[in-house]
Order: C-alpha cells, then structure tokens, then sequence
C-alpha cells in the first residue's frame, strides 16, 4: 500500500481506510489559502513544505452557513455535524488509492460536491470513495470556494484582473483537476485517464468544464448528476449563468449593505461577518452564483453544448425521478393557455393536443414533467461520443416518505448506504453495488458495462441516441433497462433545443454585456 507519496509541494502520509486495502490522504493542499489579498482572486499555488506532511484528516469546510443546524432533509440526510470546522483557508483535496506502486495507472475520478454553489463539503459521509476505491479506480475530491467567497463580482475586481475577476470555485474546481494531473501518478493514478463527476451544483460545474477552453483536454471522460437543471417553459432558470454586468450591480449591493466603499476595505472584514450579512442580504437578493465572466464561462454552458461547443467525451448523466419537477404555473385555465403562447408561440396548437398539457397538479401547475430528463437528453444529442442516460426510481424507506429526493441517489452512486439513517435492506444494498459498478467501469473505459462481484453480467446498458432511446432504470426491483419514447416528452425536447439553439446562433454579447 502505498503510505507516503511524494506531491509537487512535499511528502504526505495517509492511512489506511476503513478497508485496509485502501490508503486514504485527506487534507493535501491544491493552492495557496485564499485569504488576505487573495480573497477574491483566482487561486495561487501551494507552497512547498519541509518532511513529512500528516493528511490524517479533512481540511475545514468552506465558509457558508453552519451546517447541522436545521430541521430540513438534508440536515437529517447528510449535514449532521453542527461542530464541523470551517475556514476561508479551503483549498485541499482528499485521494482514496488502492494502489499498490506509483506505476499501477489505474483510472482517475475528480469529484466536485454540490449544495447551490452556497453548501457543500467533499467531507460529507456518502462521499466517502473507498468503495469506488477498491474496485481499481483513484479518487480525488476537491474542496471549492462558495456563496459570495467564491461567487462575487464587482467593477473593481474586473479591473484588478479581468482574466478572472470572478467564478473563483470554479477556477479552484479548474486547479484541483489540474493539480490531479500533474500529481496522480504518484498515487497509481492515470494522468490521461480522468473521469470529471459532480452532482447538482457540481454536476452543472461539470458542465462549465465540458465548455471551457481553459478546462478542456484536462478530462477524457464526465459525470453529471442531476445537474443538467433545465426548465422547458423557459429559457432563465435558476441554474442560467447571468450576465457579468448583472452579477457586477449585484457585487456592488452587497458592498453597500456591507458598509465598505472599496474591495480592499471588504478584504479586511471577517469571513465570518461576510457570511452572516450574505445571509441576511440573500433573503432579498439573489445569491451569488456562476456568471459568464468571458474567460472561463463565455456564455450559457448548456447552450454552448447544444451548439457543439464543448469536449465530446463519454458522458454519463441522468436524474431521480421526483426531482425539480417542471410546470406551467397558472391560477386559471384561461392564464394557462396564455402562459402556453407565450411559451410556445406557432407550436401552441400542437402542445395542447397532447393529454399530458392539460393534467394539473394542485390546481395550478399545468403540463408537469421532469425538466432535467429533457435537458440531458436534448444535450446527449449533440454529443459526439457514447452517452449513457439512468432514472433512479429506488423506493426510499422512512417515516417522512420522501420518494426520490434530489441528492438521495450518492448513497448508492458511492455505495456508501450503510452511513444513512434510513432503513435500508439488502436489495437496496444490491441496487446500490451494481450502481456502483457501472460508474466505476464507465470511470475506467468510458463504458458502464461488465460483470457483478459474482461474475455475472449485469444488464446491458446501451448508448443513448436519438433513433436508439436507450435508459437504464434503477429501481426497487433492480436496474432495468428500457427504451422510451414519449411523444410529448420528444415535442418538448424539440422545443428546448429550438429555443436554445435560436439564442445560440445570436451575438452573445447581450448575454456579456445587459
């Protein structure tokens, strides 16, 4: 096993996992802490150290808000510790290796956790990797800035450096993958054998990555979770870049609800105080968020992919079934029909002629459907390599019923069930090995398929295509695949692509400069 690995900065001694046959360091870090004059700046390189470096334990998680402390799903599912340590000085990453040597050159996963781009910490216990670990693959989470620590902009960071004047977790995403490059051979990893993965806020990151020159040729392979997050009754979602002048008027509020007057007088405040007013400043404001700074982000990264401007690598992805359903909301079937011309102009007689347009949940959400299932799939068809969709339908146990919640899937993605509170049986156990099986081989060759621990073959999962709509369904009785096709679900991925592609083929520049 391999204990102490030499890094570009120094020696690290890891320790054996929960499975010994895993080495696990925690704690290396990527960059310079990005405190003092590099707040808000785009991250420095680590400084070298003399001996042996400890990585027994996780780095602080990054400032937001303290995790544990709610009642909410995620605070019961996965943000217990109410204690965990936090500080701006964030940037390490964690390496699970079953290597035996440094000349093992076993494939590479990157993780980048979600949480909004507000919450989220690679310490989390359903990310732990040795399970992904010990079936040959090294694994490598990146700890990122977030909230207005890692999100702001302002006129006076744009003319400080205008090459990065903002999405600075994005940035620190970008120099942990590149940090994992230039390092992983050390621990038996595969330079050129990287798979990128996130979920949510981190799988929409991978997305960024897909379609940032800066970040292509430094992945051959990715994984989206759920992060894909696409509405078909608009083209402004929640998840959509803004534009950097709009993120810029959005900086300079928050310096006046602040009470500085300059960037260097808010570099001098406590990242503690920073967090609580954004805290009180986000109940009435929009949160700080990705935006198209015109060097990593050029434009809509979604859009960007549709029009084929992005890394064809494979590329997994997917959703649960009950997450971030979209609708058409309206008090009155009159508003309805109005919202639908709106929305659909010459194409509105052809949607309302579809049953599925006229269900209604709760009285007032008209034509419901899964908006992430039709934006990975509107993206797979501008993919140049093999694609592979999965809808995780699993029966969730517990008293509070929560079906197939957003973020519920990583139990089973990372095998790590046996962490969750629920009550959890053996074909969960079942569902979530093979689940776990097919990552790691889609991780090792680009392709999910192969062999259970017993040596049989799981099912097949073929490609998605246009002509060939091949799914994979995880559920409570195991992984099933399936060829759909829902006409209404086509008309509204036709739509979708339409809709994008007609901003795609426009000058960006509204998008740089409105």
């Amino acid at each position: 096993m391999l204990k102490i690995v030499k890094t570009e900065n120094g020696l690290v001694r890891g320790l054996a996992g929960n499975n010994a046959r895993i080495s696990v360091f925690k704690g290396i870090p990527y960059a310079a802490p990005p405190v003092g004059r590099n707040r808000w700046r785009a991250p420095r390189p680590a400084q070298n150290w003399d001996g042996i470096k400890d990585a027994f334990s996780f780095a602080p998680i990054s400032i937001q808000d303290t995790p544990g402390l709610g009642d909410d799903i995620y605070c019961r599912e996965f943000h217990v510790d109410s204690q965990i340590e936090m500080s701006e000085d964030c940037l390490y990453v964690n390496v699970w290796t079953p290597a035996l040597s440094e000349s093992d050159n076993l494939p590479v996963l990157v993780w980048f956790f979600g949480g909004g781009f507000q919450w989220g910490y690679p310490s989390e216990m359903e990310f732990n990797g040795e399970n992904i670990a010990k079936r040959g693959v090294v694994v490598v989470s990146v700890n990122y800035r977030l909230g207005p620590l890692g999100f702001l902009a302002h006129e006076e960071l744009t003319k400080e450096a205008p090459e990065a004047c903002t999405n600075f977790g994005l940035l620190d995403q970008l120099a942990g993958l590149m940090w994992t490059e230039r390092n992983i051979t050390a621990f038996g990893g595969n330079p050129k054998n990287i798979t990128i993965a996130g979920q949510s806020a981190g799988g929409a990151s991978v997305l960024s990555h897909l379609t940032s020159e800066k970040a292509i040729g430094h992945f051959q392979k990715a994984i989206i979770y759920s992060g894909i997050i696409r509405n078909p009754y608009t083209t402004d979602d929640f998840i959509t870049p803004q534009p950097l002048k709009k993120a810029q008027a959005l900086g300079k509020a928050f310096f006046d609800y602040l009470n500085v007057t300059s960037l260097e007088e808010a570099r001098q405040l406590d990242a503690l105080v920073i967090r609580d007013k954004y805290a009180e400043f986000a109940a009435s404001h929009p949160r700080f968020s990705p935006c198209i700074d015109r060097h990593f982000i050029t434009a809509d990264p979604f859009r960007l992919f549709l029009a084929g401007k992005h890394a064809h690598v494979p590329l997994l992805s997917g959703n649960t079934y009950d997450e971030f359903p979209s609708f058409i909301e309206a008090p009155s079937q009159e508003a309805f029909l109005q919202k639908a011309r709106t929305i659909f102009g010459a194409k509105t007689d052809a949607f309302l002629a579809f049953a599925q347009a006229h269900t209604k949940v709760n009285n007032s959400f008209y034509a419901p459907c899964r908006g992430i299932e039709l934006a990975v799939k509107c993206a797979f068809a501008h993919n140049n390599a093999d694609s592979y969709y999965y809808s995780f339908e699993a029966d969730i146990p517990g008293s509070d019923n929560p079906g197939t919640f957003h973020s519920v899937d990583l139990w089973f993605f990372f095998e790590t069930l046996a962490a969750s509170f629920r009550p959890y049986t053996g074909r969960h156990f079942d569902l979530a090995r093979q689940m776990c099986n097919y990552v790691t081989n889609f991780i090792q060759s680009g392709n999910p398929n192969g062999p259970d621990h017993d040596g049989t073959p799981m099912p097949e999962w073929l490609p998605y295509r246009t002509d060939a709509q091949n799914e994979m369904h995880f559920t409570k009785d195991g992984c099933r695949p399936d060829v759909q096709h829902l006409e209404f679900y086509d008309f509204l991925i036709d739509c979708m692509r339409e809709q994008n592609q007609t901003i795609c083929k426009q000058d960006f520049n509204p998008y740089l400069s409105s």
